[in-house]
């Protein structure tokens, strides 16, 4: 059943700014007075998530992205779980369908819902209405810029366990205010969906953006989450904290960038975290160059010289994209809340399994995707899981990628990988 508008028209002000009845909030309303409810959203604007029925109204909403948010809501529980308290900023909340589920399904004890657009008020409130329509001080509606609300909290001294920023583009605007408002040992949930700076296609914006000079390399969408990563570490290290990837997650659609970091005290004088990755177009490998390194950068296949087919990104993250503990919490909890089907076919399963893989620490940045080895090598690619149980009885670490499906994450360069590749097709011959 809807829930019933009529007799629930509040009053907006200039900010505008909805608080439940009798909130304790330190925002004061000022100015004019606009109905929230001026205008009912569309019916077909409605939607159900998880059991949860919502409405999008006038937003930019993307169903898609419904993984996205299943992975914040689980981090989220988690947190409240561990620490016994939930305090969550949706700094561009949109029409709110994050806040409804952090406040429904991560049981925060208080949601901050923002979204700068005045216009959908009436939609962000209809829908956190839905869970805590009776419940007194549990959220507050406000519309202002992402980066005023955070510092006013800041200055406040009211600090959050998760903060959620989930922009268009590149948010590194906002990350400095978001690292300030979060509580030490916080969660910081962030986002970019500039897939032309991952893909190396504007360096000077990324380096304007995240401090990082990217150049087109075939693993373009591991950069992307490493640059990212990259600059929230940068942002941290400034004010004197470091970070903690727990999981980091893209998806096609966007393309959109996720990570969810840990806030810690105290700054990591050692980089070796945070450095520079080389490709060499020539023979195909990837390689890591620390900050001491730079002047003598060169790939193995032109030593000593400097080869011409050899770029370099960076600084960027080098280190781990996930905390494979983490994430098997993460995958418990899923299935204690009956989110997974125990059929080994459920994307949000799968998804995470491949995150676990991926975090063993032998593997190192970067993929090697099928159809480029076989493209240097001039033969047709074996089976991707063949491929794999070889590169294992070789001894080298090998996983599936969650980034790029027909691509390979491990420590096996592309010149022996093309030799195990030939080797296997030889054998396929040889039994035919």
């Amino acid at each position: 059943m809807l829930f019933t508008l009529s007799n629930a028209v509040q009053t907006l002000s200039s900010p505008c700014t909805y608080f439940p009845h009798n909130s304790s909030s330190k925002f004061k309303c000022v100015s004019s007075k606009v109905p929230v409810f001026a205008q009912k959203p569309r019916e077909s604007s409605y939607y159900i998530e998880r059991g949860l029925e919502f409405c999008a109204g006038d937003a930019f909403f993307r169903q898609e992205s419904a993984t996205g948010r299943d992975l914040g809501v689980l981090a989220a529980s988690l947190h409240k779980k561990e620490n016994g308290r939930l305090r969550v900023l949706d700094a561009l909340c949109g029409c709110g369908i994050r806040s409804l589920r952090y406040l429904a399904e991560a049981e925060a004890d208080f949601v901050a819902a923002n979204d700068g657009n005045e216009d959908y008020g009436s939609t962000i409130v209809e829908n956190l209405m839905r869970v805590s329509a009776e419940e007194e001080g549990r959220w507050v509606v406000t519309h202002l810029e992402a980066n005023r609300v955070m510092m006013d909290y800041y200055l406040q001294k009211s600090f959050f366990d998760f903060i959620d920023v989930d922009s268009f583009g590149s948010d590194s605007s906002f990350l400095r205010s978001a690292i300030c408002t979060l509580k030490l040992g916080g969660l910081l949930y962030v986002t970019s969906t500039d897939g032309f700076s991952s893909g190396g296609h504007r360096p000077h914006h990324s380096l304007a953006a995240y401090g990082a000079y990217v150049r087109p390399m075939p693993y373009s969408n591991e950069i992307g989450l490493r640059m990212l990563i990259g600059g929230v570490a940068r942002e941290a290290a400034l004010l004197g904290y470091h970070i903690t990837p727990l999981f980091s997650y893209y998806a096609f659609h966007g393309p959109v960038f996720r990570v969810l970091l840990r806030l810690n005290r105290g700054k990591i004088h050692d980089s070796r975290h945070y450095g520079y990755i080389g490709y060499c177009h020539q023979c195909g490998n990837s390689h890591e160059f620390s900050w001491d390194r730079l002047g003598q950068i060169s790939c193995s296949c032109s030593t000593p010289k400097v080869s011409n087919s050899l770029v370099v990104s960076g600084p960027l993250w080098t280190g781990p994209l996930h905390d494979a503990a983490y994430l098997t919490n993460m995958l418990n909890l899923a299935k204690q809340w009956k989110w997974i089907v125990d059929d080994g076919k459920d994307s949000l399963e799968k998804l995470i399994k491949l995150m676990v893989d991926e975090s063993d620490p032998k593997l190192p940045f970067g993929y090697i995707k099928l159809d480029e080895m076989a493209s240097r090598a001039k033969i047709n690619s074996p089976p991707l899981k063949a491929l794999m149980s070889a590169m294992h009885q070789k001894g080298y670490a090998a996983s599936r990628s969650h980034i790029e499906t027909n691509a390979i994450k491990t420590n096996c360069p592309m010149t022996e990988c093309i030799k195990i590749a030939k080797e296997l097709l030889q054998l396929q011959v040889s039994a035919a």
